[in-house]
Parts: structure tokens; C-alpha cells; sequence
């Protein structure tokens, strides 16, 4: 075993910015689109009888477990074939399953695809950026790893600006539409992904049996699962309750909920380039912890009806930016925890991605079943959110502690 050491030089052949075009590329379709346009997309699949209301909800949710089913294949799907020929694939299995969603054919067969499209979704999540990451020399993956996961914000943008200009043309054409966007993205990453593997190891000192069980940060590694796992919870009553709050809870209007979308929007296109530049100067623990404390924050402004309208804004900007934000953090974090393991980083990031996909999950029908409970309480739910984000940075800085 030998110890990984940066060398800007190995990869020679390989352009970070055109790799991190291929990344960002891979985020917004696996993400971006094939989950996120879908929202704007049920009220018209409903409203066009394709599908009945209690049916097309289980069509959100086939892409959620196809995401979970994604991320636990990817590792062997790249050990049968090169990461970059599988991220291809993926990308454009994403844009085969837009295409068959053109048709309503039959429940079973959008099902299907739906579930298909989360799976690309979840290998091209685990595999894209620690493929591109693993040839960006250290000092500069904080804002390589934002710039991939930029994709996924731009998405969440599109949702609510050029999905509904397509509705404009019909369902089918919609469906179209986004699978040419996601045809030329796939066209544009062609060529972005490394061909060969991670730049080589220099020759160090090659540590003991015992000396390399010590160094594997395991317990650091379990905390980080958990700790996004709880993030994914933050996240939720934003993600899903957001606009309706908004829209019905304040009694404002869809309008302005949508407004407010927008803005949940526009933070998460900057979130990950901005958090990431945090990263490259102050480190990705660090980072990672005034994370935690920045969206406990924002998530208890609704929770606790501070600062009115604006603050509400302000909210909506801030857990914007780290739905997205928080990706390149926890991947950062990972490849901090094992630099001398560089072997080890996908298999540590499968897990972290899988941790996130089941909270997220669980919290989403966990959530739901608490707000019908409580009558449509939704300031209960933000106030779970900010618990969970709350108990995220209790796990991290209790890690840290019992590490010094």
C-alpha cells in the first residue's frame, strides 16, 4: 500500500475544466432533470388522464427507489465495465426512459421506465465526480466538486421555468423536449469522462498492517453517514412542503408559492460553486459544520415565523443552496477521511449516497404521514427538519472531539 500524494502532472491528458463540464452534465440529467422536472410534470399528467392522481404518485416515488437501486449497483457495474463507459450508458439510458415517457402506454410500463430513470440517476451520483475528482489535484476539488453538482440546482431552476414552457405544447412534447436536452448533454460529457485510471501513487512509506487498521477512519466514516442521512431530513420539508406552505398555509397564493420556488431555485445553482470555493480555503470539515449550522438555521425560520416575508425568502435561498451544496461537502469530507485510502473513496461515497436516498425517503413518507396527522401543521415539519440538522452537527462535533 502506498500513500497517495497530489501530482497535478499524472493526469496530463485529462482537462479539469471539460471533466468538470461532463460532470455538471451528468448531475443535471441523472438529477436534475429526471427527478426534478418531474414535479411541475404530475399536476399535467394528472390533469391530461394519463395516469389517475393516487397513481402518478407512485411514479414519483418508482424514481426515488431507482435512485436507491443505482447507487448500490454502481460500484458493479464499474468493476464490470470502464467507469466511463458506464457513465455514457447511463446517461443515455436517462434520455431513452424521457423518451418512452412520451406515450402513456400502460402504469407498468412508465413505471418501469421511471424506475430506470432513477437508476441512471443513482450510478451516475455515485460514480460521476469521484471519476472526475480522482484527477483534480486537492487543492482544487472544492470548486471542481461544485461545479459538478451546479447540475443538479440548474435542474431545479429548469423545473420551474422551462418545464412549464413545454406543458405549453403538450405533455408528449415536453417528454421530448427533455430528452434532446439530455441527448446534447450527453453529447457534450462524450468526451469529458478520464479514460484511464487515477493518477499514480509516488512511492512512499508503505505503513504496517497495524499502522494502516489505525489510520482507517471508520468511526468518522459511520458519523458522516449518518450525519447526511439527518441532512437529507432537513432538506425534505423544503423540498416537498416549500410551496405549498406558501401557497396554502399563508394563504398567498400558488403564484407566489411558485415565486418562492424560483428563489429555492436560484440558491441552488449557486450553492455548490459557493460552498465549495468555502471549502478550498478552510477545509471540508470545517465547511461542513457551519453547513449544518447556516441550514438548521434557515430551516427554523419557518418553524418559528421569524422575520416575516422576508425571512421566509431568505430560507427558501439558503436550503436552496445546500439541497445541492451539501453534496460536494460530504464528498470532499470523504476524500479528506481517505486520503492515504484513495481505493476506498467510491465505495465509502456509495454508502454516504445511499444513507441520503433512504432518509430522504423515509422522510418524505414519514413527514407526509405527520403532517396529515397533525391536521396540515407545517410548521412541525420544519421544526423536525431543523432537529434533524440540529443532531447532524452534535454527531460531527462529538466525532471531533473524541478524535482530539
Amino acid at each position: 500500500m502506498h500513500q497517495a500524494v497530489s501530482n497535478p502532472a499524472a493526469p496530463a491528458a485529462f482537462n479539469v475544466w471539460r471533466g468538470t463540464l461532463a460532470g455538471a452534465s451528468a448531475s443535471l440529467i441523472g438529477i436534475g432533470l429526471a427527478r426534478f422536472a418531474y414535479t411541475p410534470l404530475l399536476p399535467a399528467i394528472i390533469g391530461a388522464h394519463w395516469f389517475p392522481a393516487s397513481t402518478a404518485a407512485y411514479l414519483g416515488a418508482a424514481n426515488l427507489g431507482g435512485y436507491l437501486a443505482g447507487a448500490l449497483l454502481a460500484g458493479a457495474m464499474a468493476r464490470a465495465a470502464k467507469p466511463a463507459a458506464v457513465l455514457r450508458a447511463m446517461m443515455l439510458l436517462a434520455t431513452l426512459a424521457f423518451v418512452a415517457c412520451a406515450v402513456p402506454v400502460s402504469f407498468l410500463w412508465f413505471f418501469v421506465w421511471r424506475f430506470a430513470s432513477g437508476l441512471s440517476g443513482g450510478a451516475l451520483m455515485v460514480l460521476a465526480a469521484p471519476t472526475i475528482l480522482a484527477h483534480v489535484p486537492a487543492a482544487r476539488r472544492g470548486f471542481a466538486s461544485g461545479g459538478i453538482f451546479t447540475g443538479i440546482g440548474l435542474g431545479i431552476a429548469a423545473s420551474g421555468t422551462i418545464v412549464p414552457i413545454l406543458l405549453r405544447q403538450g405533455l408528449t412534447a415536453t417528454w421530448l423536449g427533455l430528452a434532446i436536452v439530455s441527448l446534447l448533454l450527453t453529447a457534450v460529457a462524450w468526451n469529458g469522462w478520464p479514460e484511464h485510471g487515477a493518477p499514480a501513487l509516488a512511492h512512499a512509506h508503505a505503513p504496517s498492517r497495524f499502522e494502516h487498521a489505525r489510520a482507517y477512519p471508520r468511526a468518522e466514516l459511520r458519523a458522516l453517514y449518518a450525519e447526511y442521512g439527518l441532512n437529507a431530513v432537513g432538506l425534505v420539508p423544503h423540498m416537498i412542503f416549500l410551496v405549498d406552505y406558501v401557497a396554502r398555509g399563508l394563504g398567498r397564493g400558488v403564484d407566489a408559492g411558485a415565486e418562492f420556488w424560483v428563489l429555492y431555485g436560484i440558491g441552488a445553482i449557486v450553492g455548490p460553486l459557493a460552498v465549495g470555493h468555502v471549502a478550498d480555503r478552510a477545509g471540508f470539515g470545517p465547511a461542513l459544520r457551519a453547513a449544518y449550522l447556516v441550514q438548521a438555521a434557515a430551516v427554523a425560520i419557518p418553524a418559528l415565523g421569524l422575520f416575516g416575508p422576508a425571512g421566509l425568502m431568505v430560507s427558501a435561498v439558503l436550503v436552496g443552496a445546500f439541497t445541492p451544496g451539501i453534496v460536494p461537502l460530504v464528498l470532499g469530507r470523504v476524500n479528506e477521511l481517505l486520503a492515504h485510502h484513495p481505493s476506498a473513496v467510491k465505495n465509502a461515497w456509495t454508502r454516504a449516497t445511499t444513507s441520503f436516498a433512504v432518509m430522504q425517503a423515509v422522510a418524505a413518507y414519514g413527514l407526509s404521514f405527520v403532517f396529515s396527522s397533525s391536521g396540515g401543521n407545517y410548521l412541525v415539519l420544519f421544526a423536525i427538519g431543523a432537529a434533524a440538522l440540529v443532531l447532524a452537527l452534535c454527531v460531527d462535533l462529538f466525532i471531533a472531539l473524541r478524535a482530539k
